[in-house]
């Protein structure tokens, strides 16, 4: 599969702008004829919430609490994509509404507000949740109810649904992607592994030991293994345990705010990256902006995407993203994999010529996305995505440098074999 698109700046512009409305059959035509081609009968056969000019979705992010430092860039990212495909037509002839829902950085409600998005507001999809511990609360109502949810984060993996396209990376695709580099080229040997207390960072960081001790050369070890609950802010008995422990990498998978405290701190203990090598998989761009950049100058992150990527694709819709929210708004990982969400859905949708959550899940394998930010994605049969993988060495000016980027595409493997 060639990830070598060579196409004018110009013309991945005008790609970007026109996203997937793929279908010839479709172009051009006037919104009222594209719907007498699709009938509401025939395309929504489960009384989705489909009219002839309109289709809802929803939105479910915590727009309060500790994770919406995380969450409001993908908040942001999916409107941008929605308002894109609302401009150049919608899906099938109609304008896409949006319902929004604040999951308040708390499970529960995350479950409670899905529940009312399917049930109560019928939306015909879903672009959702951050942490795992969200995604699971919401699962089994999107698998109860024949829901589809496009979930946007990097994640622990070894989960699979019909109901849920995941458009954020899997462990293989960034965990050991991450710890491979840190070995190979900071020579690592021993690691200080560092969680919020949920599932995701637990998850994550067996299978990092997993990898460590059973993968990476001979001697490479875990020599310290600590979690925080959310929200936590005080580090400094954590910071004087990898003191002592003196590791070659810290490891770090803390989320949302505590991550301002978290990086704070450990400069102010002199921790820095002149010192210690630190690589996180959960820190991007929107983070940083808390964080500070002089807090994270010189660590590194592994994502499959960073603001600063140098490719046309990217520089459109940077561009497009600032128009929208601002010269100073910054883009992280997640951030463009929810941006990705409402283009696959919409691809999906015409592919299927039906916005049924069957016919949807049935079509999704194989789509390709050449406008992505990150470069190009394609849709496995397990509903994740193909990409490639990165790691970005944070600046002061709180962007990242790409350091290191894999070769080729890196097949989606939720269920790696002797890691679960």
């Amino acid at each position: 599969m060639s990830n070598d698109h060579r196409d004018s700046p110009l013309i991945n512009r005008r790609r970007l702008v026109q996203g997937l409305a793929a279908a010839p059959l479709l172009a051009g035509l006037p919104l009222w004829a594209q719907a007498q081609q699709f009938p509401t009968a025939k395309v929504n056969t489960t009384k989705l919430a489909v009219t002839d000019t309109e289709v809802t979705v929803g939105q479910l992010h915590s727009a309060t609490g500790t994770m919406a430092i995380s969450e409001t860039g993908s908040i942001q990212a999916e409107q941008l994509a929605i308002d894109q495909i609302n401009a150049m037509g919608g899906v099938l002839g109609r304008k896409i509404k949006v319902i929004k829902e604040d999951g308040a950085s708390d499970w529960p409600t995350f479950a409670e507000k899905s529940k009312k998005l399917l049930v109560n507001d019928r939306a015909a999809a879903v672009f959702g949740c951050w942490t795992s511990a969200s995604r699971k609360a919401v699962l089994p109502i999107f698998e109860k109810e024949n829901g589809m949810l496009y979930y946007p984060t990097f994640y622990e993996g070894l989960e699979q649904s019909k109901n849920v396209i995941y458009t954020g990376q899997e462990a293989t695709q960034q965990i050991l992607y991450g710890l491979d580099w840190a070995s190979k080229e900071k020579k690592a040997k021993t690691f200080f592994l560092v969680g919020s207390d949920y599932i995701w960072p637990r998850t994550s960081m067996k299978i990092g030991r997993k990898h460590i001790e059973g993968h990476l050369p001979a001697g490479s070890k875990v020599v310290g293994e600590e979690y925080y609950p959310l929200g936590s802010t005080s580090f400094n008995s954590l910071i004087n345990k990898i003191k002592v422990a003196k590791p070659d990498c810290i490891f770090i998978a803390v989320v949302g705010g505590s991550n301002v405290a978290f990086y704070k701190q450990l400069k102010a203990a002199g921790v820095t990256a002149e010192k210690q090598f630190l690589l996180t998989i959960s820190v991007t761009e929107d983070e940083v902006l808390g964080i500070g950049g002089e807090n994270m100058n010189g660590f590194y992150s592994s994502m499959k995407y960073f603001q600063s990527l140098d490719n046309p694709n990217n520089k459109a819709f940077v561009a497009a993203f600032k128009a929208k929210y601002g010269k100073d708004a910054v883009i992280g990982d997640v951030t463009q994999a929810g941006y990705l969400g409402p283009w696959l859905w919409k691809a999906a949708v015409e592919k299927a010529g039906s916005f049924d959550v069957d016919k949807i899940a049935a079509s999704s394998a194989g789509i390709e996305l050449k406008t992505a930010p990150e470069g190009y994605v394609k849709l496995h049969d397990n509903h994740h995505l193909w990409s490639k993988a990165r790691i970005g060495q944070a600046q002061a000016n709180g962007q990242f440098k790409v350091v290191s980027e894999s070769t080729a595409l890196i097949e989606p493997n939720p269920f790696p074999k002797g890691y679960q």
